[in-house]
């Protein structure tokens, strides 16, 4: 699986297709036939959240979805597990927070990803300035360590972060939680250009992206976007085929263009 993520967002960017990555909370009831749904209805990677009891990044939708998942006993061994055998014919990322990376040690955390087929992983709260080893400790498992980029990322670290970055550089649409917005920020495509200009690799954004519409006006400037919390509304509320439905909905607008 090493570098299958970048190379599935590169292969695709140079087809000519805008890059989408919806997120599902591993763990809840359904998420494994949401992220095979996802990918049949044309997404490029599936982003697969493992539960934490304290998030930093996520917002009110996916802190629920999150909660109901530990609740019904999800552990990051059993989303790991899951994951193992699922079959989307796409590559997948992790998202969770540093504390169970640290806790399980970067060796064994790598591992663990690696042995589950996982391709890439995203912790937020974890410092760029502080990344250095977890990053080379992922490179020797093969699994790409995703950075995220802020608005409030000076250009000289940008630039750095961006070079470090494996599998695509999360550009972070807005300063808050993640959730659906009425409006595109401004700083989402701003942040983007800066990525852009900065890099080769493929820059997505995520976070206040709340329909097919604001995607497709976040990939006037970025190669793609993560689509998170309208994902797991959905599979919330009309279950892991409507979630299938959505992710069309955004693939045929960003097609569309």
């Amino acid at each position: 699986m090493n570098g299958a993520l970048e190379a599935r967002l590169r292969e695709r960017r140079g087809a000519g297709a805008k890059l989408l990555v919806p997120y599902v909370t591993g763990g809840y009831a359904g998420w494994e036939r949401a992220v095979e749904a996802a990918a049949a209805a044309g997404a490029d990677a599936i982003e697969i959240g493992i539960p934490f009891s304290d998030p930093v990044m996520d917002g009110p939708v996916i802190q629920r979805a999150s909660t109901a998942a530990l609740e019904q006993g999800a552990t990051p061994a059993s989303v790991l597990e899951q994951a193992r055998g699922l079959d989307s014919g796409v590559p997948h990322a992790v998202m969770t927070y540093y504390n169970l990376c640290h806790r399980q040690g970067h060796e064994r955390f790598a591992a663990a990803l690696a042995d589950a087929g996982v391709s890439g992983a995203i912790l937020p709260d974890l410092p760029f300035v502080e990344a250095g080893p977890w990053l080379e400790v992922a490179a020797a498992a093969g699994v790409e360590a995703v950075l995220l980029a802020a608005p409030t990322t000076p250009e000289h670290r940008l630039a750095s972060l961006c070079e470090a970055s494996r599998g695509f550089v999360y550009a972070i649409g807005l300063l808050g939680v993640t959730g659906e917005r009425s409006s595109l920020a401004s700083t989402a495509t701003e942040l983007a250009a800066r990525c852009v200009a900065l890099t080769d690799r493929p820059v997505l954004t995520g976070v206040g992206i709340g329909s097919p519409s604001h995607a497709v006006e976040a990939c006037a400037v970025a190669d793609g976007v993560v689509i998170g919390s309208a994902v797991v509304r959905t599979l919330m509320s009309a279950g892991p085929e409507a979630v299938g439905e959505l992710v069309a909905a955004y693939r045929t607008a960003l097609d569309r263009g």
